[in-house]
């Protein structure tokens, strides 16, 4: 009889356990976090300004907001999931001379990046960028990029921009795909710069389930507006 209450209330103990930590775990292992925004659709309206001139980032405009991230794909045990985290606190400018693209760098805050989960941000910072030591990341525009063509009627076209990544304390040549918006008096860049990790010394921890997969991106979707 005695045996069977202890039972009882081992199992009572356990129950208890699962319902208050399981939740949580869950969403751990199953969230994807916050993925930076693609440019809102149909959000494009004819260009109120040229292309040329000195453009700085800001918050935003109508539904679009300046933001940048992460994306990576975790495998964990018995399934896979893609993961990403994001943050405002971007800064960037471009110069921008008879159509041509002259100057570009965005500098994103890495050590504000957020998803989610409190508990997997701070695995982030702390274990996997390490953002006490290397609390930005860089891109820097390195060749000229003919911006001429780029359509005024608020439809958004694709550019192939070349460029350099410093993240992690590493810097590496990049190149992506980005898209290009002219609306109003902005200009709005968005897309993903494909990275892969160990190249910027970024390695997964041994002591976590979690395995990171080897390539990944930067995400942006940066708004800028023509300085005076």
């Amino acid at each position: 009889m005695r045996k069977g209450i202890v039972t009882l209330v081992v199992v009572a103990v356990v129950a208890l356990a699962i319902a208050l930590v399981g939740p949580p775990v869950y969403k751990l292992l199953t969230s994807e976090g916050l993925q930076t925004a693609s440019i809102a659709e149909g959000s494009g309206e004819p260009a109120t300004v040229g292309v040329d001139g000195h453009w700085e980032t800001v918050g935003g405009v109508g539904q679009n907001s300046t933001e940048a991230g992460y994306t990576f794909d975790e495998v964990l045990p018995g399934q896979e999931k893609t993961t990403s985290g994001r943050t405002a606190s971007v800064n960037g400018s471009l110069v921008v001379s008879d159509g041509v693209l002259r100057e570009g760098a965005v500098t994103v805050d890495t050590a504000s990046i957020e998803s989610d989960i409190e508990k997997r941000d701070i695995h982030v910072r702390d274990n996997i960028l390490h953002t006490d030591r290397y609390p930005e990341a860089t891109f820097t525009v390195t060749d000229p990029v003919d911006l001429s063509s780029l359509p005024e009627d608020g439809t958004v076209d694709t550019v192939t921009v070349n460029g350099e990544l410093t993240m992690h304390g590493k810097t590496n040549k990049v190149s992506a795909d980005l898209s290009v918006l002219r609306t109003g008096e902005n200009v709005i860049v968005q897309g993903q710069v494909p990275v892969e990790r160990e190249a910027f010394g970024i390695v997964s921890p041994e002591f976590v389930a979690s395995q990171i997969a080897e390539e990944g991106t930067v995400d942006l979707l940066l708004v800028f507006g023509l300085q005076n």
